[in-house]
């Protein structure tokens, strides 16, 4: 061990978004941090092989493959000759390079210190940083011991990796290598049907590629309303996307000509030219050393916390994937941020009970709040509004005649309850309903207000509407 003890009021181990969050609001706060960074470009997963990456992909495919042009009069905007891999990533390397920059200037702009290294425990106080060469303190390749009052662990995850694939042979491929494809697949296969599974699914049947999906559920993203479940399988069916349920893979070898072939459970065999495995994801803790700081950790490595986003080591917090659940990128920065603000005894509101969730399939769909299925439960009386997008002007000006906006009251004082959405734009047209119920707004909000013309936003009223004509019908 080499090198002076360096101090801080706040160490952060890993800079994603739960990472760089809770740097900037404690330097914000005049203390001083420093974050350890594990890679050479900073946004975690967030930015570097998950959520920018694939949702750049996403409108990279549907520009290239004309398909939002959809059912415009004389519009043909269809691939002509076939996608290179250049024209599918450059642009989705230009955003993320962009975002890399970014996150550096800021921590730099607040005066945290950077060590891009691998961090390992000493003790519960004490990180020993093995640097590689890079970054604003490391001069390179040398061991720094970094003292903090306070730790904030936010390592993200990885994808986990079934033995029985063979990663790194042929074309099978994780979600964290996806990226690394030298060519656009004429045939492809999903291994998991869930979020991951299914938005690269609908990336690819975008380009053009015979795209299969092997779960062995039979429900697709059982998280949502099932109405709305039902209807993307539906609409990712009609985009030419084959679905294998209530299957498994029992076998995966690479063929002579390098094709991957898939045994599955029920006797039959699908060859594909590539493979993406998204059998789930795995907390990044393995090589940290936490035994040596006390802190416990549970299935898969996630680090249990309490509602202050502390571990069962009092000054020792985490925030992101590593903590699990709901492991998205905006909730993780406002965990980082709720994080330091406990630790440095600052005032804090609570992080948001009422959370919005978006995938990004084609079409996209979001929701927030509570499904039939989870009102039904609860015992809940509640009433139903539907408004279409083929019935909205703006819906038809876009062409997207398949979109729809499901709203869910309590009949009697109809306070809305949950808020459902397939179609352009969805992930944005769900927060005018999260802000509705974030102030336990009813019905009337949306009946009195006065909405652009022509936007999407009117399917709120619509659906009010067709809500408030239900709630008089019999139970």
């Amino acid at each position: 061990m080499s090198g002076n003890t360096k101090a801080y009021d706040l160490i952060v181990i890993g800079g994603g978004p739960a990472g760089v969050n809770a740097a900037t609001t404690a330097t914000e706060c005049g203390k001083k941090v420093a974050l350890v960074n594990r890679d050479s470009e900073l946004g975690g997963a967030g930015i570097n092989t998950g959520t920018v990456p694939s949702k750049t992909l996403r409108e990279t495919a549907l520009a290239l493959s004309g398909l939002k042009s959809r059912n415009l009069y004389g519009v043909d905007l269809s691939l002509r000759r076939e996608v290179t891999v250049a024209d599918f990533l450059r642009h989705e390397q230009k955003v993320k390079s962009g975002f890399n920059l970014m996150l550096s200037e800021r921590l730099k702009f607040q005066k945290a210190d950077t060590y891009l290294g691998t961090a390992t425990f000493v003790d519960a106080h004490t990180i020993r940083v093995e640097t590689s060469g890079a970054g604003q303190q490391a001069g390179g390749s040398e061991k720094i011991v970094l003292q903090g009052e306070s730790i904030l662990i936010a390592t993200g995850s990885s994808p986990v990796r079934p033995a029985l694939f063979p990663f790194g042979k042929g074309e099978v491929y994780d979600s964290d290598t996806i990226l690394q494809l030298d060519r656009i697949p004429k045939k492809m296969a999903m291994i998991g049907a869930g979020v991951i599974g299914s938005e690269y699914g609908c990336t690819f049947a975008a380009l053009g590629a015979e795209v299969h999906i092997i779960d062995g559920r039979d429900v697709l993203l059982p998280f949502l309303d099932a109405e709305v479940s039902r209807a993307l399988v539906a609409a990712l069916e009609q985009n030419g996307i084959v679905f294998h349920w209530k299957e498994k893979v029992g076998e995966c070898k690479i063929g002579e000509s390098g094709e991957v072939v898939l045994g599955l459970a029920s006797g039959a065999s699908l060859t594909v030219d590539a493979l993406l495995v998204a059998a789930g994801r795995q907390s990044n803790t393995g090589k940290l050393n936490l035994s040596a700081a006390g802190v416990t950790t549970g299935e898969r490595g996630l680090i249990p916390v309490d509602e202050n986003y502390r571990t069962n080591v009092p000054h020792i917090y985490a925030a992101g994937d590593v903590i699990g659940f709901p492991a998205l990128a905006s909730t993780s920065m406002e965990q980082g941020r709720r994080a330091v603000c406990h630790a440095f005894g600052l005032k804090a509101a609570n992080l948001s009970p009422i959370l919005p969730l978006g995938v990004y399939t084609v079409p996209e769909v979001s929701m927030v709040g509570e499904t039939e299925e989870s009102l039904k439960k609860k015992a809940v009386d509640y009433v139903v509004g539907r408004a279409k997008y083929e019935h909205n002007a703006r819906g038809q000006i876009i062409g997207d005649i398949h979109g729809f906006i499901k709203l869910l009251y309590r009949r009697g004082d109809m306070k809305l309850l949950g808020v459902h959405v397939m179609g352009e734009q969805a992930t944005e047209l769900v927060h005018v309903g999260l802000m509705a119920m974030l102030t336990e707004r009813s019905a009337d909000i949306f009946v009195e207000a006065c909405f652009n013309v022509p936007t999407l936003g009117m399917l709120y009223k619509a659906a009010t509407l067709d809500a408030m004509r239900n709630s008089s019908k019999p139970a």
